[in-house]
């Protein structure tokens, strides 16, 4: 039931080698791949890739944790809304298992995020310039907004399992325009555990969950985000944006005409 294979543990590599070159990437590419490419039924692809998430970003936050990189004041903020949307959306869902049309909902989801991933991913240089030339907004609305902001991705990832990262980095950066962007990615980082652990288990509690898959996943991943991490300075990192924006807006119109 658990055993190894061989060419899941291979995609793991590739996916951790592109999450550890560009710091995004996990769910964007994990969930479309296992739909697109082994024919995993997109449900069991979200499940399986949201708890593939939380334990590969747990060591993530530890490191940040003990760097003191983290913001937990936001991860707090952003936590309020999306944990108690991945509830809420968790058990929609698990009213409409048996419907079909909640594959097509899922792919139509997923294919949508990952088209405004590439977006922010291509634009985040200008959206961080835009932020940074306006005043901060008061600490009352930045809350709002944050708690606001969490709810949004909370659906979003539990239905796609896709946001947390690149959106949620992007959200921060608008947010909070002065924190440094060291810190929003860490708090970013953190705050991403929780909610894909929770939305994860929801899924796991659903039957959307392979075991045997996401051992598999782990054993290729951990290495290819260890050895990619270690090259990552050598490699322009506008480059690296472009690429994987390119890669996320063709499977995404893939996933929106299938």
């Amino acid at each position: 039931m658990f055993g190894i294979d061989p060419l899941y543990s291979l995609s793991g590599f590739l996916v951790g080698a592109i999450v550890g070159l560009t710091g995004v990437g996990g769910g964007s590419l994990m969930t479309p791949l296992l739909i697109l490419l082994f024919n995993v039924h997109p449900a069991t692809a979200v499940g399986t890739d949201l708890l593939y998430a939380a334990l590969t970003k747990s060591a993530g936050t530890l490191v940040h944790g003990v760097n003191r990189n983290i913001d937990w004041g936001i991860v707090l903020k952003l936590g309020a809304g999306s944990v108690t949307a991945a509830v809420l959306t968790l058990w929609a869902l698990s009213g409409l298992k048996a419907d079909p049309a909640i594959t097509k909902l899922i792919s139509q989801v997923l294919g949508g995020m990952l088209i405004l991933t590439a977006l922010t991913l291509v634009l985040r240089r200008w959206l961080l310039g835009f932020a940074r030339s306006h005043r901060e907004l008061s600490p009352t609305a930045q809350t709002a907004l944050t708690v606001g902001t969490g709810a949004v991705i909370g659906v979003l990832v539990s239905v796609s399992s896709v946001g947390a990262g690149a959106l949620g980095v992007t959200a921060l950066m608008l947010l909070y325009p002065r924190l440094p962007v060291l810190r929003v990615v860490a708090t970013d980082v953190a705050h991403a555990v929780p909610l894909t652990a929770v939305a994860g288990l929801g899924h796991w509690a659903i039957g959307n969950v392979d075991g045997g898959m996401l051992l598999s996943l782990l054993v290729g991943s951990i290495p290819g985000i260890l050895i990619a991490s270690w090259f990552s300075p050598k490699v322009p990192e506008a480059v690296l944006r472009l690429l994987l924006g390119a890669v996320l807006t063709l499977v995404g119109i893939k996933l929106l005409t299938s």
